[in-house]
């Protein structure tokens, strides 16, 4: 490793630290006292404030109250780093309080001005997939916030035109194609439910601490959702359609590609649209469907889709 590289790291590795001795860094790096005395000295050059303690069981310490220490990035990384920051672009929320405008002026402020050129250059050629959506979702941070905290929350939620109260422990927030949605359990029924997140108009923190952990909630998820009365599907597909299923697909099936490929699963009842919805996209790549419920389902959407096309 070169000595560069070693003091990056050694910034992060020292951090979070109040106090470190020379062999903490001699056994890390497999380097001679010597060494380890001379990184010190650069670190001190660079800012770090580090103090030692003399006696017979001598160490150096850290002040408390430092500034986060300089991270030095390659220039490769510091180019991802600023196309996944353009990434957030696409929401018109985020639970971060920030603007991405002013984040993108302080990134290119960090940068060269040949650098920025390079990066101005690259923004035209390389496209990124982004579904920008309209819906705004006020909430987010103080969702996350509960989540971190594994606390519960009452929520109002629009839901068919009518606003709902529910009292639900959150552990996810996901995006997909623009769109915020957060996952909770209802701590009235012990039901997994999935909200929308533009449609939360309400949300209030409650100060107990929860019954459940984050990671008790999201190991049980599946099992939470998945009721006693679900029907379990299996719909085989030709090998080129499994691009369709690895673009978009749900906690509640998985694809095997052995002799066949087979997408299997189940849904709950009053899932059955939904479920004939997703396989119609797969199109002529179906092959088979069972159970034969569900292929009915999927013939009553495309018949009643091809009256509205000829009634147009």
């Amino acid at each position: 490793m070169k000595k560069s590289e070693r003091l990056n790291d050694l910034i992060r590795f020292l951090n979070n630290r109040e106090f470190f001795n020379l062999n903490d860094l001699m056994d890390k790096y497999n380097i001679s006292k010597s060494t380890a005395l001379r990184d010190i000295s650069s670190l001190e050059q660079l800012g770090m404030p580090i103090y030692s303690e003399h006696g017979r069981h001598g160490r150096y310490g850290i002040l408390k109250n430092r500034l986060l220490s300089p991270i030095v990035f390659t220039i490769d990384e510091v180019y991802a780093l600023y196309f996944a920051m353009l990434t957030l672009e696409s929401y018109q929320s985020t639970p971060f309080h920030l603007s991405v405008n002013q984040l993108n002026e302080k990134f290119e402020n960090c940068l060269s001005k040949k650098q920025i050129e390079q990066v101005h250059k690259m923004k035209k050629v390389l496209q990124f997939e982004m579904y920008l959506h309209n819906n705004v979702s006020r909430f987010l941070d103080k969702i996350l916030k509960s989540i971190l905290n594994e606390s519960s929350c009452t929520v109002q939620y629009l839901k068919n035109s009518q606003k709902k109260s529910y009292h639900v422990q959150f552990f996810k927030i996901s995006a997909k194609f623009g769109q915020w949605y957060a996952t909770g359990i209802e701590l009235n029924t012990n039901k997994y439910s999935v909200f929308r997140c533009d449609r939360i108009t309400f949300i209030e923190e409650e100060n107990n601490k929860s019954q459940f952990t984050i990671d008790e909630l999201v190991s049980r998820s599946l099992s939470i959702y998945r009721s006693e009365k679900s029907i379990r599907f299996e719909v085989e597909i030709l090998e080129q359609a499994m691009d369709i299923f690895y673009k978009e697909h749900y906690p509640s099936m998985k694809i095997e590609n052995g002799n066949k490929t087979v997408i299997k699963g189940f849904y709950n009842q009053g899932e059955e649209e939904f479920i004939a919805d997703y396989f119609m996209r797969y199109g002529h790549y179906v092959m088979s469907v069972k159970p034969e419920s569900l292929k009915q389902i999927i013939q009553d959407r495309v018949e009643n889709l091809l009256n509205h096309y000829q009634k147009l």
